[in-house]
């Protein structure tokens, strides 16, 4: 784990496996099924779903979900498109579920 230099990190609850720097964290304010969530500028270590249209709580959305690369336990979702301009600032972002990940350091 030498190569996060000491900056702290989330991380799958399920296997640890590495998903997103601290540094990339843009908002804690979202809420996914499981409860809370937090939007990431980058995700690591992630597989891609299949791209869907869906309605979230402020609008439609086109989105694919988000599964660990190593478990493939289930995490949130990446937003592809944005329909309503206002939301076009989470497009490219991924939404991490906080009760699927832990915050580490090393």
């Amino acid at each position: 784990m030498a190569e996060f230099g000491g900056n702290p990190f989330y991380s799958c609850r399920n296997c640890l496996n590495p998903l997103a720097f601290q540094d990339d964290l843009l908002s804690k304010t979202f809420k996914a099924v499981s409860g809370d969530a937090y939007m990431f500028q980058y995700a690591m270590n992630i597989v891609l779903g299949r791209r869907e249209e869906k309605k979230l709580m402020t609008g439609v959305y086109t989105i694919a979900n988000i599964y660990c690369g190593k478990c493939g336990q289930e995490l949130g979702w990446h937003y592809l498109r944005a329909h309503d301009p206002k939301q076009k600032y989470k497009e490219g972002n991924f939404i991490l579920e906080k009760l699927k990940m832990i915050k580490e350091q090393y």
